[in-house]
């Protein structure tokens, strides 16, 4: 008996390890995910035309960034898992349910507006047509107000959650809940407005991702210690 209920620590220790990991992977992920968009369908006084969009370099740079986004999504998921699994049985569940939530809109939101990129990358060159400006114009807006306007909000409300709960339960460092409130009202306020701030949610998770991959294998020594001897 002694023996499966130490197996089952180590477990519980060596879980929170794998899952930040993945937040790690997440973050780096969206951030070339979201840096190839920008690069390749810019908005703005920079936006190429529809007629203009036969770059091979634009394409290649949506297209990498079209491949990128599922993994992203599937890691983040992890990274959820994990978050709460570091929170502890004793998170409170207003607050669980949702940071939870809002971090499942967030991938939904996320997927959205690469579908809605993936169509702005269909219309701009299908079989060596050149779409019309409406349909153009439409794709594109559309795509930034999903990625911008509603999924970076939705990451906002994800770090504010997750801020206070680490707060309130002694879970996160101080330094580290204030990273959180900053990030979550950039994400909140400004993402929508000034190009390229969407950034600040995938560097806090590479943060945040980090900072459990270092506490989770602290409290992994003493464990290994003690099961040796």
């Amino acid at each position: 008996m002694a023996e499966v209920r130490t197996g089952s620590a180590e477990q519980a220790l060596q879980t929170p390890r794998a899952a930040g990991l993945a937040g790690v992977l997440f973050a780096v992920l969206l951030a070339a995910a979201i840096v190839l968009v920008r690069l390749g369908i810019p908005e703005g006084a920079d936006a190429v035309t529809a007629e203009g969009f036969t770059d091979s370099t634009r394409r290649s740079a949506v297209e990498a960034a079209l491949a990128l986004v599922p993994f992203a999504g599937i890691f983040f998921l992890w990274f959820v898992g994990v978050v709460r699994t570091h929170v502890g049985e004793a998170e409170d569940k207003f607050l669980a349910t949702v940071l939870l939530g809002s971090g499942l809109v967030f991938v939904a939101t996320m997927f959205g507006a690469a579908a809605a990129a993936a169509a702005v990358l269909a219309t701009a060159h299908p079989a060596g047509a050149t779409p019309s400006l409406p349909t153009w114009d439409f794709g594109r807006h559309f795509a930034y107000t999903l990625m911008t306007g509603y999924a970076m909000r939705m990451a906002a409300v994800f770090a504010c959650s997750l801020s206070v709960m680490g707060h309130r339960l002694g879970v996160l460092p101080r330094w580290l809940t204030l990273l959180g409130f900053l990030a979550a009202l950039m994400l909140l306020f400004v993402a929508s407005n000034v190009p390229w701030a969407e950034l600040v949610f995938p560097a806090w998770s590479l943060v945040l991702s980090s900072y459990i991959l270092v506490v989770s294998s602290r409290r992994a020594r003493p464990g290994a210690g003690a099961t040796a001897s």
